[in-house]
């Protein structure tokens, strides 16, 4: 690998780490500072919703200047987010900011690995991010929970500056501090990024002339037989797994009596779950068999109704891990089928925007409605069960939907498999 794809790592690595640590500052925040519980749910469509709301011109604004700037200049729109809650804006505004950097930050991250590397190593490039971000999710979490917790925040609070008032009083704010060195330091991985030498396409001069664009190659994967229920089965899983790490936290809190700290340990373990069935699935399937999955996503959504009847730490992490892992084997064949119909049908960098799109619009989807069915009043163990069953119903949805292509459209469902076949062959 070229030297710059550690730099590259190294940045992605750092700048993931904060956004998952964030997190858990955030809902601290929000806890210590009496907001209702519904806030906390809402943490997560937030997040999710600059990604929707600029799906369409994120890849041009990405592909118009060198992707090591763009990155850079996402990890300063963290950095204002994160003062943005220091400074006593709304955590739930100060979160959305984050979020417009991360969205921002998306396609250079994948976009540079085609212009750095040659097509013979994206699929271990790509391994390599999947699993750092796995990596960087899991000990994102864990850092959240360790730095609002009070042994690393009694420290924290404890560093005094001469003459300074700093104003940060709380263990939540302690940790955004840190965590705005975090983004720094990717932010200075950034800048050793080198430069690629492929030609930058400038934005047009009107951007509303990008949305026509986007809609057709939207509507394009929808339509195609196989990329449509790839899509529809992705885009329910980052749906879920989205708010599971919210889920995972509220039901902690409500089932084990657990604090931010004990139960962010819990969160890392469901993607634990996922890396290993992650790993199962790149080894023991093929790409024109991803459709035999789509029955592990109804087990999912009922596997996450059982979470009600657990009330003991030695049932829970098997379970969680049971549940990332369904997950991880589900989303791998699928993501796969995902990307080789989406190049086939109009190229990587706007299938990914298209993927970007809808599974951010899912995640911001489910997340309002479990944030809607807390402020309504229902506790976290029915909230759980709406979403389970929500979720499992909508799997089912896309498995007679499969069928009903099979049967009604036997030759060209057959023709997309023969290709995705050959595809596996030639590689």
């Amino acid at each position: 690998m070229k030297r710059g794809f550690y730099t590259i790592m190294s940045a992605q690595f750092c700048s993931s780490l904060a956004d998952n640590a964030i997190f858990i500052a955030a809902i601290e925040l929000l806890r210590t500072g009496g907001a209702p519980d519904w806030q906390r749910a809402a943490l997560v469509p937030m997040f999710a919703l600059f990604y929707v709301v600029l799906a369409p011109f994120v890849g041009a604004f990405a592909d118009a200047l060198p992707k090591g700037k763009v990155m850079f200049v996402s990890n300063f729109i963290k950095v204002f987010g994160c003062l943005m809650m220091l400074f006593g804006s709304h955590p739930l505004l100060a979160y959305a900011i984050v979020g417009l950097g991360a969205a921002a930050y998306s396609p250079a991250k994948y976009g540079i690995l085609t212009e750095l590397l040659p097509p013979s190593q994206l699929v271990k490039a790509n391994g390599w991010i999947e699993g750092l971000t796995i990596g960087s999710i899991i000990l994102g979490v864990l850092l959240g929970g360790q730095l609002v917790g009070r042994h690393v925040s009694d420290r924290l609070l404890s560093i005094d500056l001469p003459f300074i008032d700093t104003g940060i009083d709380t263990p939540a704010e302690a940790a955004i501090c840190v965590l705005i060195f975090v983004y720094l330091l990717a932010a200075w991985f950034n800048t050793r990024i080198p430069h690629t030498g492929v030609e930058m396409r400038p934005m047009p001069k009107n951007p509303l002339e990008m949305l026509p664009d986007f809609w057709s190659c939207n509507s394009r994967l929808w339509k195609d037989k196989l990329g449509q229920i790839s899509l529809a089965t992705t885009t329910l899983f980052w749906g879920v797994s989205g708010n599971l790490r919210y889920i995972v936290l509220a039901w902690a809190a409500a089932a084990l009596g657990y604090s931010t700290t004990q139960a962010s340990s819990l969160v890392g373990v469901v993607a634990i779950g996922t890396a290993v069935g992650a790993v199962v699935a790149s080894m023991k399937m093929k790409l024109d068999m991803a459709t035999r999955v789509i029955p592990l996503g109804i087990g999912m959504g009922l596997l996450v109704i059982l979470m009600n009847f657990i009330d003991n730490v030695w049932m829970a992490a098997p379970f969680l891990i049971l549940l990332g892992g369904l997950g991880g084997f589900l989303v791998v064949p699928m993501n796969a089928l995902l990307q080789h119909r989406g190049h086939n049908l109009m190229g990587a960098g706007r299938s990914i925007a298209v993927q970007n799109f809808n599974e951010q619009a899912c995640i911001l989807g489910l997340g309002a409605f479990y944030s809607l069915s807390t402020g309504l009043g229902l506790s976290a163990f029915g909230a759980i069960t709406a979403f389970g069953l929500v979720v499992a119903g909508f799997m089912w949805i896309i498995q007679r939907w499969h069928a009903h292509n099979v049967i009604r459209h036997r030759a060209e469902v057959d023709h997309l498999l023969a290709i995705a076949r050959s595809d596996t062959h030639h590689h």
